[in-house]
């Protein structure tokens, strides 16, 4: 899961990578940082805030420790949402 939404979202395809994701979470599979890493790539590069924030809320209510890279990728989005 985690390598297709990285290469959809890699390859300027979000609206792909964010169906996978609720198609992921459906199906009970729990993501990880780099699957975050690489949804909110998506977000940023599709200006979708929304999304965006949803995923922040995500991450946060996983409880995921927030190292640099992660950090990095939440204020990425954000700045170019």
């Amino acid at each position: 899961w985690t390598a297709m939404i990285a290469a959809c979202a890699q390859h300027g395809q979000a609206k792909e990578a964010l169906q996978l994701f609720q198609q992921m979470t459906m199906q009970g599979v729990i993501p990880n940082k780099v699957t975050f890493i690489g949804l909110l790539c998506a977000c940023g590069s599709h200006a979708s805030l929304a999304e965006g924030r949803r995923l922040h809320a995500c991450i946060v209510a996983s409880g995921l420790e927030c190292d640099v890279v992660l950090g990095n990728s939440i204020v990425n989005m954000y700045g170019k949402c």
